[in-house]
């Protein structure tokens, strides 16, 4: 089936994987493979809202979510289930992008949630621009 799975999460929303962290455990045992979750720290997006933090915010903001992985994965991953951690900080498809490269993987599953006409139009989502820009199959979960 696949070699590689790819979970990406937001660690701040648990509807980025309540439904959709159940369905990849169950490709990746299906597969007998090993599952990669990934979650990114944005960046502010610009150097002028950047000047408004602390110079430390990067690395304080990625120990916070790393621990914060770290704490999803023990708690909601099956023993029997191999998986690999990713930690990235920056635009958010940009790096989801990057780590597939990176990985190889084949597969990528990440939850939307319902789409909102007017923020789709003004910012669009994540999900639709690693769909629009994958190399691989993309798995959405509606949350």
């Amino acid at each position: 089936m696949f070699n590689c799975v790819l979970l990406t999460v937001d660690l701040n929303h648990t509807a980025s994987w309540a439904k959709a962290l159940p369905q990849a455990i169950e490709l990746v045992r299906a597969s007998k493979t090993k599952l990669h979750i990934m979650s990114v720290v944005p960046d502010m997006g610009t150097p002028l809202v950047e000047g408004f933090f602390p110079d430390d915010f990067e690395k304080r903001a990625v120990a916070a979510a790393s621990k914060a992985l770290d704490e999803l994965v023990r708690a909601e991953v099956p023993a029997d289930v191999s998986v690999k951690q990713h930690l990235a900080f920056g635009k958010i498809h940009k790096q989801v992008l990057k780590t597939i490269e990176e990985i190889e993987c084949d597969l990528v599953i990440m939850a939307s949630h319902k789409p909102d006409r007017v923020r789709e139009f003004l910012v669009g989502s994540n999900a639709d621009r690693v769909v629009r820009r994958s190399p691989v199959s993309v798995l959405v979960v509606r949350a």
